[in-house]
Protein backbone atom coordinates (compact mmCIF):
# COMPACT_ATOMS: atom_id res chain seq x y z
CA UNK A 1 0.00 0.00 0.00
CA UNK A 2 1.35 3.66 -1.29
CA UNK A 3 1.70 6.12 1.51
CA UNK A 4 -0.37 9.97 0.64
CA UNK A 5 1.77 12.35 -0.12
CA UNK A 6 0.77 15.12 1.91
CA UNK A 7 0.57 19.02 0.69
CA UNK A 8 2.48 20.87 3.32
CA UNK A 9 1.15 24.16 4.54
CA UNK A 10 3.42 27.24 6.11
CA UNK A 11 0.90 29.27 8.17
CA UNK A 12 1.63 32.74 8.50
CA UNK A 13 -0.16 34.31 11.97
CA UNK A 14 -0.17 32.73 15.25
CA UNK A 15 -3.63 34.78 15.75
CA UNK A 16 -6.70 33.17 16.59
CA UNK A 17 -7.73 32.58 12.67
CA UNK A 18 -4.52 30.95 12.87
CA UNK A 19 -5.47 28.04 15.52
CA UNK A 20 -9.03 27.43 13.51
CA UNK A 21 -6.83 27.04 10.20
CA UNK A 22 -4.36 24.71 12.38
CA UNK A 23 -7.24 23.17 14.49
CA UNK A 24 -9.43 22.77 10.54
CA UNK A 25 -6.41 20.95 8.66
CA UNK A 26 -5.64 18.68 11.43
CA UNK A 27 -8.99 17.55 12.48
CA UNK A 28 -10.31 17.53 8.64
CA UNK A 29 -7.74 17.53 5.66
CA UNK A 30 -5.78 14.63 6.21
CA UNK A 31 -4.41 15.80 2.79
CA UNK A 32 -1.94 18.46 3.71
CA UNK A 33 0.19 19.16 6.94
CA UNK A 34 1.08 22.09 7.82
CA UNK A 35 4.72 21.80 8.34
CA UNK A 36 5.73 25.39 9.74
CA UNK A 37 4.53 28.96 11.09
CA UNK A 38 5.33 32.27 11.32
CA UNK A 39 4.89 35.06 13.83
CA UNK A 40 7.53 38.21 14.33
CA UNK A 41 7.78 37.16 18.21
CA UNK A 42 10.20 33.72 18.31
CA UNK A 43 8.59 32.53 21.71
CA UNK A 44 4.92 33.33 20.14
CA UNK A 45 5.83 31.56 16.97
CA UNK A 46 7.00 28.65 19.41
CA UNK A 47 4.46 28.45 21.73
CA UNK A 48 2.01 28.12 18.39
CA UNK A 49 4.11 25.28 16.95
CA UNK A 50 4.09 23.18 20.26
CA UNK A 51 0.26 23.76 21.20
CA UNK A 52 -1.07 22.57 17.51
CA UNK A 53 2.32 20.15 17.10
CA UNK A 54 3.84 22.38 14.62
CA UNK A 55 7.54 21.12 13.79
CA UNK A 56 9.18 24.25 12.64
CA UNK A 57 8.53 28.00 13.49
CA UNK A 58 9.81 31.30 12.05
CA UNK A 59 10.13 34.81 12.98
CA UNK A 60 11.26 35.86 9.81
CA UNK A 61 8.21 35.97 7.13
CA UNK A 62 10.09 35.42 3.49
CA UNK A 63 12.65 32.42 5.32
CA UNK A 64 9.30 30.49 6.42
CA UNK A 65 7.88 30.80 2.85
CA UNK A 66 11.70 30.32 1.15
CA UNK A 67 12.57 27.51 3.91
CA UNK A 68 9.95 25.92 5.26
CA UNK A 69 9.71 23.08 2.15
CA UNK A 70 5.76 24.32 2.15
CA UNK A 71 3.86 23.45 -0.94
CA UNK A 72 0.84 26.02 0.49
CA UNK A 73 1.31 29.48 2.29
CA UNK A 74 -1.59 30.13 4.50
CA UNK A 75 -1.95 33.83 4.77
CA UNK A 76 -3.45 34.61 8.14
CA UNK A 77 -1.61 37.78 9.33
CA UNK A 78 -3.15 41.13 9.94
CA UNK A 79 -4.28 42.98 6.86
CA UNK A 80 -1.52 45.47 6.11
CA UNK A 81 0.97 42.43 5.88
CA UNK A 82 -1.08 40.59 3.22
CA UNK A 83 0.18 41.94 -0.27
CA UNK A 84 3.74 41.56 1.19
CA UNK A 85 3.16 37.86 2.31
CA UNK A 86 1.57 36.67 -1.55
CA UNK A 87 4.46 38.68 -3.41
CA UNK A 88 6.89 36.73 -1.03
CA UNK A 89 5.08 33.73 -2.21
CA UNK A 90 4.51 34.15 -6.12
CA UNK A 91 8.46 35.02 -5.75
CA UNK A 92 9.04 31.79 -4.43
CA UNK A 93 6.41 29.49 -6.61
CA UNK A 94 3.97 28.36 -3.57
CA UNK A 95 -0.16 28.53 -3.93
CA UNK A 96 -1.63 30.68 -1.96
CA UNK A 97 -4.54 30.83 0.57
CA UNK A 98 -5.76 33.97 2.35
CA UNK A 99 -8.03 35.00 4.62
CA UNK A 100 -10.08 37.99 4.92
CA UNK A 101 -10.10 40.84 3.79
CA UNK A 102 -7.66 40.44 0.37
CA UNK A 103 -4.90 43.31 1.13
CA UNK A 104 -5.68 47.37 1.82
CA UNK A 105 -6.07 48.72 -1.74
CA UNK A 106 -6.98 47.86 -5.05
CA UNK A 107 -3.49 48.78 -6.55
CA UNK A 108 -2.12 46.04 -3.95
CA UNK A 109 -4.68 43.48 -5.35
CA UNK A 110 -3.66 44.11 -8.38
CA UNK A 111 -0.26 43.64 -8.01
CA UNK A 112 -1.21 40.59 -5.63
CA UNK A 113 -2.82 38.75 -8.91
CA UNK A 114 -0.69 39.64 -11.56
CA UNK A 115 1.96 38.19 -9.52
CA UNK A 116 0.57 35.09 -8.81
CA UNK A 117 -1.04 34.75 -12.25
CA UNK A 118 2.39 35.40 -13.53
CA UNK A 119 4.22 32.87 -11.51
CA UNK A 120 1.65 30.29 -12.73
CA UNK A 121 0.16 29.53 -8.93
CA UNK A 122 -3.19 29.69 -7.37
CA UNK A 123 -4.39 32.56 -5.33
CA UNK A 124 -7.93 31.67 -3.22
CA UNK A 125 -9.68 34.09 -1.34
CA UNK A 126 -10.43 32.07 1.77
CA UNK A 127 -14.37 33.32 2.52
CA UNK A 128 -15.26 30.38 4.84
CA UNK A 129 -19.08 32.02 4.06
CA UNK A 130 -19.37 29.96 0.72
CA UNK A 131 -18.81 26.82 2.62
CA UNK A 132 -20.01 27.32 5.48
CA UNK A 133 -22.74 24.42 5.43
CA UNK A 134 -25.96 25.53 6.67
CA UNK A 135 -25.93 28.60 4.34
CA UNK A 136 -24.37 26.85 1.72
CA UNK A 137 -28.37 24.51 2.25
CA UNK A 138 -29.49 27.65 1.55
CA UNK A 139 -28.23 28.84 -1.36
CA UNK A 140 -29.01 25.04 -3.20
CA UNK A 141 -32.61 26.04 -2.33
CA UNK A 142 -32.19 28.95 -3.99
CA UNK A 143 -30.46 27.57 -6.96
CA UNK A 144 -33.25 25.12 -7.30
CA UNK A 145 -36.15 27.85 -7.41
CA UNK A 146 -37.19 27.18 -4.00
CA UNK A 147 -37.57 30.81 -3.12
CA UNK A 148 -38.98 31.91 -6.61
CA UNK A 149 -37.36 35.28 -8.09
CA UNK A 150 -34.42 36.35 -5.80
CA UNK A 151 -34.78 40.71 -5.25
CA UNK A 152 -33.30 40.67 -1.58
CA UNK A 153 -30.36 39.20 0.29
CA UNK A 154 -29.11 40.10 3.54
CA UNK A 155 -26.25 39.00 5.78
CA UNK A 156 -25.66 40.48 9.54
CA UNK A 157 -22.66 40.31 11.56
CA UNK A 158 -22.17 41.73 15.13
CA UNK A 159 -20.29 41.39 18.22
CA UNK A 160 -18.73 43.54 20.85
CA UNK A 161 -15.73 43.84 18.92
CA UNK A 162 -12.23 41.89 18.19
CA UNK A 163 -10.17 41.01 20.77
CA UNK A 164 -6.66 41.78 19.27
CA UNK A 165 -5.31 44.99 19.27
CA UNK A 166 -4.73 45.51 15.87
CA UNK A 167 -7.92 45.64 14.27
CA UNK A 168 -8.54 48.84 16.01
CA UNK A 169 -5.10 50.02 14.61
CA UNK A 170 -6.23 52.20 11.38
CA UNK A 171 -2.71 51.62 9.47
CA UNK A 172 -2.89 47.81 10.16
CA UNK A 173 -6.95 47.37 9.71
CA UNK A 174 -7.53 49.52 6.44
CA UNK A 175 -10.85 49.97 8.40
CA UNK A 176 -12.77 49.35 11.20
CA UNK A 177 -16.35 46.80 11.20
CA UNK A 178 -16.99 47.03 7.65
CA UNK A 179 -13.33 45.92 6.51
CA UNK A 180 -13.60 43.40 9.90
CA UNK A 181 -16.94 42.06 8.81
CA UNK A 182 -18.49 43.32 6.20
CA UNK A 183 -16.05 42.25 3.28
CA UNK A 184 -18.06 38.15 4.62
CA UNK A 185 -21.48 39.73 3.75
CA UNK A 186 -20.39 41.05 0.39
CA UNK A 187 -18.39 37.84 -0.78
CA UNK A 188 -21.96 35.86 0.45
CA UNK A 189 -24.69 38.28 -1.79
CA UNK A 190 -22.12 37.89 -4.34
CA UNK A 191 -22.16 34.13 -3.58
CA UNK A 192 -25.52 33.45 -3.20
CA UNK A 193 -26.51 35.35 -6.46
CA UNK A 194 -24.54 33.39 -8.61
CA UNK A 195 -21.02 33.92 -7.68
CA UNK A 196 -20.39 36.81 -9.67
CA UNK A 197 -23.07 39.36 -10.10
CA UNK A 198 -22.61 42.46 -11.18
CA UNK A 199 -23.05 45.53 -8.94
CA UNK A 200 -24.22 48.31 -9.90
CA UNK A 201 -24.13 50.64 -7.20
CA UNK A 202 -22.90 50.74 -2.98
CA UNK A 203 -24.81 52.61 -0.42
CA UNK A 204 -23.33 52.66 2.89
CA UNK A 205 -23.70 54.90 6.75
CA UNK A 206 -21.28 54.21 9.33
CA UNK A 207 -21.26 55.28 13.13
CA UNK A 208 -18.01 55.13 15.31
CA UNK A 209 -17.43 56.09 19.20
CA UNK A 210 -19.63 53.69 20.38
CA UNK A 211 -18.15 51.33 22.16
CA UNK A 212 -14.78 51.94 21.05
CA UNK A 213 -13.74 55.25 20.81
CA UNK A 214 -10.91 55.27 22.80
CA UNK A 215 -9.26 52.61 20.52
CA UNK A 216 -9.96 53.32 17.17
CA UNK A 217 -11.18 56.36 14.69
CA UNK A 218 -12.38 53.25 12.40
CA UNK A 219 -15.94 52.93 12.05
CA UNK A 220 -17.97 50.19 14.45
CA UNK A 221 -21.22 49.83 13.09
CA UNK A 222 -22.27 49.59 9.68
CA UNK A 223 -25.13 49.63 7.32
CA UNK A 224 -24.44 48.87 3.09
CA UNK A 225 -26.96 48.30 0.43
CA UNK A 226 -25.40 47.16 -3.40
CA UNK A 227 -28.03 47.14 -6.36
CA UNK A 228 -27.18 44.52 -8.30
CA UNK A 229 -28.22 43.81 -11.56
CA UNK A 230 -31.46 42.92 -12.45
CA UNK A 231 -32.60 44.86 -9.49
CA UNK A 232 -31.78 42.59 -6.46
CA UNK A 233 -30.66 44.24 -3.77
CA UNK A 234 -28.29 43.12 -0.82
CA UNK A 235 -27.74 44.13 2.50
CA UNK A 236 -25.00 44.11 5.06
CA UNK A 237 -25.05 45.12 8.77
CA UNK A 238 -21.91 44.99 10.70
CA UNK A 239 -21.12 46.07 14.37
CA UNK A 240 -18.76 45.80 17.20
CA UNK A 241 -21.14 47.41 19.31
CA UNK A 242 -23.65 44.62 20.02
CA UNK A 243 -23.34 42.97 23.78
CA UNK A 244 -24.39 39.53 24.28
CA UNK A 245 -21.99 37.73 21.85
CA UNK A 246 -22.14 36.71 18.59
CA UNK A 247 -24.48 37.22 15.58
CA UNK A 248 -24.44 36.07 12.02
CA UNK A 249 -27.19 35.29 10.12
CA UNK A 250 -29.02 35.96 6.60
CA UNK A 251 -32.17 36.21 4.77
CA UNK A 252 -33.10 35.63 1.49
CA UNK A 253 -36.33 36.79 0.12
CA UNK A 254 -37.66 35.69 -3.58
CA UNK A 255 -41.04 36.33 -5.15
CA UNK A 256 -42.13 32.44 -4.06
CA UNK A 257 -40.73 32.04 -0.30
CA UNK A 258 -38.17 33.28 2.36
CA UNK A 259 -35.72 31.61 4.61
CA UNK A 260 -34.03 32.93 7.58
CA UNK A 261 -30.82 31.49 9.18
CA UNK A 262 -28.37 32.06 11.68
CA UNK A 263 -24.70 30.10 12.12
CA UNK A 264 -24.78 30.31 15.60
CA UNK A 265 -28.28 29.20 16.80
CA UNK A 266 -29.97 25.95 16.12
CA UNK A 267 -29.26 23.45 13.19
CA UNK A 268 -31.80 24.29 10.57
CA UNK A 269 -33.16 27.48 8.30
CA UNK A 270 -36.39 28.51 8.78
CA UNK A 271 -37.48 27.97 5.21
CA UNK A 272 -41.02 29.05 3.48
CA UNK A 273 -41.41 27.67 -0.19
CA UNK A 274 -44.58 28.36 -2.05
CA UNK A 275 -43.94 25.64 -4.54
CA UNK A 276 -41.79 23.23 -2.03
CA UNK A 277 -38.33 21.55 -3.35
CA UNK A 278 -36.46 18.50 -3.96
CA UNK A 279 -34.32 17.90 -0.82
CA UNK A 280 -35.53 15.14 1.25
CA UNK A 281 -35.99 16.52 5.11
CA UNK A 282 -36.69 13.82 7.70
CA UNK A 283 -40.18 13.02 9.29
CA UNK A 284 -41.26 15.99 6.99
CA UNK A 285 -44.34 15.27 5.01
CA UNK A 286 -44.18 18.14 2.73
CA UNK A 287 -41.31 20.62 1.65
CA UNK A 288 -44.01 23.32 0.89
CA UNK A 289 -45.44 26.25 3.18
CA UNK A 290 -42.86 26.81 6.19
CA UNK A 291 -39.80 24.05 7.03
CA UNK A 292 -37.27 23.56 9.07
CA UNK A 293 -34.36 23.48 6.64
CA UNK A 294 -32.34 20.45 8.08
CA UNK A 295 -28.26 20.64 7.05
CA UNK A 296 -25.38 18.27 6.86
CA UNK A 297 -23.64 18.80 10.65
CA UNK A 298 -20.06 20.21 9.94
CA UNK A 299 -18.12 22.65 11.40
CA UNK A 300 -20.26 25.51 10.95
CA UNK A 301 -18.29 28.51 9.55
CA UNK A 302 -17.56 26.35 6.99
CA UNK A 303 -13.19 26.67 7.47
CA UNK A 304 -12.23 22.94 7.02
CA UNK A 305 -14.47 22.32 3.90
CA UNK A 306 -12.62 25.98 2.63
CA UNK A 307 -9.29 24.17 2.87
CA UNK A 308 -9.72 21.21 2.09
CA UNK A 309 -11.22 22.43 -1.29
CA UNK A 310 -7.97 24.68 -1.43
CA UNK A 311 -5.48 21.76 -1.05
CA UNK A 312 -7.96 19.65 -2.99
CA UNK A 313 -7.57 22.75 -6.13
CA UNK A 314 -3.62 22.56 -5.65
CA UNK A 315 -3.44 18.85 -5.85
CA UNK A 316 -5.66 17.92 -8.95
CA UNK A 317 -4.64 21.29 -10.52
CA UNK A 318 -8.42 22.99 -10.45
CA UNK A 319 -9.29 27.16 -10.54
CA UNK A 320 -10.36 27.75 -6.78
CA UNK A 321 -14.20 28.48 -6.54
CA UNK A 322 -13.55 32.06 -4.48
CA UNK A 323 -10.27 33.39 -6.35
CA UNK A 324 -8.30 36.76 -6.04
CA UNK A 325 -10.20 38.24 -8.15
CA UNK A 326 -13.52 37.42 -6.31
CA UNK A 327 -11.64 39.26 -3.08
CA UNK A 328 -10.68 42.06 -5.15
CA UNK A 329 -14.14 42.87 -6.19
CA UNK A 330 -15.38 42.61 -2.53
CA UNK A 331 -12.51 45.45 -1.70
CA UNK A 332 -13.94 47.60 -4.54
CA UNK A 333 -17.41 47.00 -2.78
CA UNK A 334 -15.90 48.17 0.32
CA UNK A 335 -14.28 51.21 -1.30
CA UNK A 336 -17.71 52.24 -2.60
CA UNK A 337 -19.24 51.77 0.54
CA UNK A 338 -16.33 53.59 2.90
CA UNK A 339 -16.96 56.63 -0.25
CA UNK A 340 -20.68 56.43 -0.30
CA UNK A 341 -20.42 56.71 3.66
CA UNK A 342 -17.97 59.93 2.90
CA UNK A 343 -19.93 61.85 0.50
CA UNK A 344 -23.61 60.84 1.60
CA UNK A 345 -24.28 59.44 -1.75
CA UNK A 346 -24.74 56.42 -3.73
CA UNK A 347 -21.18 55.52 -5.55
CA UNK A 348 -21.92 54.07 -9.04
CA UNK A 349 -19.52 51.02 -10.31
CA UNK A 350 -17.06 50.25 -11.11
CA UNK A 351 -15.60 52.60 -8.82
CA UNK A 352 -11.88 53.14 -7.55
CA UNK A 353 -9.66 55.65 -5.66
CA UNK A 354 -6.38 56.80 -4.67
CA UNK A 355 -6.10 56.14 -1.05
CA UNK A 356 -3.64 54.47 1.63
CA UNK A 357 -6.27 53.12 3.50
CA UNK A 358 -10.32 52.24 2.63
CA UNK A 359 -11.38 53.85 5.79
CA UNK A 360 -9.79 57.37 4.96
CA UNK A 361 -12.87 57.67 2.24
CA UNK A 362 -14.82 58.07 5.16
CA UNK A 363 -12.56 59.47 7.90
CA UNK A 364 -11.20 62.39 5.31
CA UNK A 365 -14.47 63.31 4.01
CA UNK A 366 -15.80 64.23 7.64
Amino acid sequence: MSLMIRTKVALLGAGFIAGIHAESYRRFVPEAEVVAVYTRDPARAEAFARRHGIPRWFDNLEAVIRDSGCDVVDVGLPNHLHHRAVLAAAAAGKDVIIEKPLCLTLEEADEMIRAMRAAGRKLMYAEELCFAPKYERVRALAEAGAFGRLYCVRQTEKHSGPHSDWFYRMEQAGGGVLMDMGCHGLAWCRWILGGKPKALNVTARLQKGLLHGARTTGEENSLVTVEFEGGVLGIVENSWAKPGGMQDAIEVHGTGGVCYADLFQGNAALTYSERGYDYAMEKAGSTRGWTFTVFEEAFNQGYPQELKHFIDCVREDREPRVTGEDGRAVLELLYAAYASAGTGRTIPLPFTANVERPVDLWLNAR
